[in-house]
Parts: C-alpha cells; sequence; structure tokens
C-alpha cells in the first residue's frame, strides 16, 4: 500500500479517477462523490502528473478516455468491485441470523443430527443450518461459512481442524454378514455382493483402492448396485443388499444399535480424514466462531 500512495501521491485519486471514466463526466464524478468540480478536475490532474501519462482526452463539457486511462480503468474498476463483493459478504454474514455448516448427507444425517441436541444445549441462541448439496460449496462465501471436507488438511487459504481420521472397514447387515461364505480373508470378500459407492462431485476411495491396500487383484465389475450418495449406501446396506464401505465415523452409531456389523480387523486408514474448514481471510462472526469452537471441542 505504501508503494501504491508514492506512485498515485493519494489513493482518493483512484476513487475520483473510476467515477470520471465510469460517468464519463467531470461534474457527474463531483456529484456522485458530492465534492465540487474543480476538486475532481484537481484530483484527476494530480493523478496524471504522478503517473507521467495523460489519462482523459478534454473536450467542452466532454472527456473521455485515453488508450493508458482505458486501462487503468480495467483494472480499478476491477480490484473496486472484488472489494465491494467482499465488503458486501462481511456485511451480510455479520447481519445474517444463522450459522451454516456444509456436510456431505452421510456426515449431516450420520454423525450432526445425533449431535445436534447437545449442541442446542450449549448455544440456544444459535440457528445452526446443516447444508448439503450435489457439489462443494466455496467456503467463505455462498453463504457457508464452516464446512467438513475430506483431505489431508491442507486448503488454500483456509484453517482446519480434524474431525477424525478417515478409517474404513466393510460393513453389512448382521443377517448378511452371518450368511457370508467362509469370511476368513479379505479375499473372500469377493464372493459378496459389493455395494458401489459412485459420488459425482467428491473424491472418494473404492473397493479397488481398498483391495489394493491388502494386496487382493481385484478387476471392479461393470454390473451391480451403484449409488452415489453414501446416505443412500448405508441404507441400502441396512436393508441387506451386500457389503459396503464403512467409515468408521459415520456408522459407528450404526454399529451400535446393531443395525449394521462391521469387520474391524480389516480396517483401512487411508492418512486422510474429515476437517472442519473456515476461511482464513474472511473473518467468522461470534457465532460462527462459537459453532466453529463447539466442533473443535468435542
Amino acid at each position: 500500500m505504501q508503494k501504491l500512495w508514492k506512485l498515485v501521491s493519494s489513493p482518493r485519486h483512484l476513487l475520483v479517477f473510476e467515477a470520471a471514466a465510469r460517468t464519463g463526466s467531470f461534474t457527474k464524478a463531483a456529484q456522485e462523490l458530492n465534492v465540487q468540480q474543480p476538486a475532481v478536475s484537481a484530483s484527476i490532474k494530480q493523478l496524471e502528473h504522478s503517473l507521467g501519462v495523460r489519462l482523459f482526452d478534454r473536450a467542452h463539457r466532454l472527456v473521455t478516455l485515453t488508450h493508458a486511462g482505458e486501462r487503468l480503468f480495467n483494472e480499478v474498476s476491477s480490484a473496486f468491485d472484488q472489494i465491494y463483493r467482499t465488503a458486501e459478504i462481511l456485511s451480510n454474514r455479520n447481519q445474517q441470523a444463522h450459522v451454516t455448516l456444509s456436510a456431505s448427507t452421510a456426515f449431516a444425517h450420520y454423525w450432526m443430527v445425533p449431535r445436534l441436541a447437545q449442541f442446542h444445549e450449549a448455544h440456544p441462541n444459535i440457528d445452526l443450518r446443516l447444508q448439503t448439496s450435489e457439489r462443494e460449496p466455496a467456503i467463505g462465501s455462498d453463504g457457508v461459512s464452516l464446512a467438513i471436507r475430506r483431505g489431508t488438511g491442507a486448503w488454500p487459504g483456509c484453517d482446519t481442524h480434524l474431525i477424525a481420521p478417515e478409517i474404513i472397514m466393510p460393513i453389512a447387515a448382521p443377517r448378511v454378514n452371518a450368511a457370508a461364505i467362509n469370511l476368513k480373508t479379505v479375499a473372500n470378500l469377493l464372493n459378496e455382493t459389493l455395494i458401489h459407492l459412485e459420488e459425482p462431485i467428491r473424491e472418494r476411495p473404492s473397493w479397488v483402492d481398498f483391495f489394493a491396500h491388502w494386496n487382493v487383484p481385484y478387476a471392479e465389475p461393470k454390473v451391480g448396485l451403484r449409488l452415489n450418495d453414501y446416505a443412500l449406501v448405508l441404507q441400502a446396506t441396512i436393508a441387506g443388499e451386500g457389503f459396503a464401505f464403512g467409515w468408521q465415523h459415520v456408522t459407528q452409531q450404526l454399529i451400535s444399535q446393531r443395525l449394521l456389523v462391521s469387520r474391524p480387523e480389516w480396517a483401512w486408514e487411508t492418512g486422510a480424514g474429515f476437517y472442519l474448514v473456515w476461511s482464513n481471510s474472511v473473518p467468522l462472526n461470534p457465532q460462527e466462531q462459537a459453532v466453529r469452537d463447539w466442533l473443535i471441542d468435542l
């Protein structure tokens, strides 16, 4: 900023220049900025002197941008638009009466919902809303201040906190597991019906990755039950459609309720994890900070 100040004499000159260039008139710019027309003219002259270029061609009651002026206007207006959008986001977030947590459908339903009563007891005045969607909205915009994301903990422009390491094990309905043939080794899972998760947006491991981890040759069949949402996978597994991936942090309650059983001896810790993520450039308001801190303290 100090270098810019020296180059243009005062950043205020850029505000005046943008208004004059956009309106095509020193008089209209003066009216918009609530100053006298000579003040606009003087500011433009000072900016031209500082930069050493002519920014406007002046005629009677008419000013037009020179080539240099057009180039500067494009950059200045773009920068001001970005500043305005960021300021608007900050203003709206400080005024909003709710906090939005973005997560997958399965995480929201099977991990977050069972904890909502505990949250509301701790923070009865915070309106926490869970947002699920087919895409992962940008953090710090789109009304999303907090999100649960799978990864290694590194997202540009974001701070993170590990909610759960990614640990995957085969799961099935109790009756399906009991009817399975000779499940003494991972390789024998190949004799069972496997449910496949095919998320269109979120990157997730597959059965191919699982069997590769255990050094079991496996070619994924072209047929079989394939679902694009993990919540649907869990519903199909509970219904007895076959074996599926069981993400430990999501399925542990279903297992404790005996709706599912797992094979923990074949647990695979992938090295990834599920993280609480928030922007490190867009400050959280007090309510958002409270939700973040509550999740971190769980």
